[in-house]
């Protein structure tokens, strides 16, 4: 029975194994749900983004590449739940998994009763919450987080790897200053080498992009001494923004 009432709800299963596909599409269907099919990680990745699953069930030994991979890019814009369905055990690949985004972990050889009863709390849980869309809009300007596109007055905005992420940053988190050192921790993860400065010479490239005019920002505003914010409302900048204290409410994504 679905969990989400007044809707099908759709699973996307992301596993390279014709009979286990076969398998969780006997299980799922005769509890009235969808199914999208994808027999490795890219491809998976693409029905994500187009369909839009209320749920996946990601195997890891994917032909294309490892699942943990997908898992992260997934947790890069979408809180859809995942659950993990692998015959690797190690209590070491079920933590790298958790770490990196999936929800839950069952492994393969599996009870039906088991797994349908995990998908049903997960999509219980998830039916409270409300996932950030995967393109995020400003006035003109959109940030496809799926895609990695940015789009400013239907024009595309070529921009570097370092400079999206610092962009999506921020505008997951419009209104909330969020300080040099949270950016970098966010963007650079390890990297010993990030600095301040470097961080000041990707916003000016970032904003070279995209304001029209030289000193007048109408998106990414200094807050001296601080950081950084996103502007919310790009023709009327806030008056009274909050500072990120680095809680849980902050710095999604």
């Amino acid at each position: 029975m679905s969990a989400i009432p007044g809707r099908p709800v759709h699973i996307l299963v992301v596993d390279d194994e014709q009979a286990i596909r076969r398998a969780l599409g006997s299980i799922l269907r005769t509890r009235g749900y969808r199914l999208l099919l994808a027999e490795d990680g890219q491809s998976g990745l693409e029905l994500a983004i187009d369909r839009c699953p209320d749920l996946i069930i990601l195997d890891l030994a994917l032909p294309d590449r490892d699942g943990i991979e997908v898992c992260r890019e997934l947790r890069g814009w979408t809180d859809v739940p995942i659950l993990v369905l692998s015959v690797r055990c190690s209590e070491t690949e079920k933590i790298a998994a958790l770490n990196e985004g999936a929800d839950d972990y069952l492994t393969k050889p599996f009870h039906a009763g088991e797994l349908l009863a995990r998908v049903h709390a997960l999509l219980r849980r998830a039916a409270q919450l409300t996932a950030p869309p995967p393109v995020l809009r400003s006035g003109e300007l959109e940030v496809d987080i799926a895609h990695r596109r940015v789009v400013l007055a239907s024009e595309e905005v070529p921009v570097t790897p370092t400079e999206f992420e610092i962009l999506s940053l921020l505008v997951r988190n419009a209104g909330v200053v969020l300080t040099h050192t949270q950016i970098i921790e966010k963007v650079w993860v390890s990297d010993a080498a990030a600095s301040e400065a470097g961080l000041r010479v990707h916003i000016s490239n970032l904003r070279r992009k995209l304001e029209p005019t030289a000193h007048s920002w109408r998106f990414i505003l200094t807050e001296p001494g601080v950081g950084f914010r996103f502007n919310a409302a790009p023709i009327e900048r806030a008056q009274t923004p909050a500072i990120c204290t680095g809680g849980r409410e902050c710095c999604a994504g």
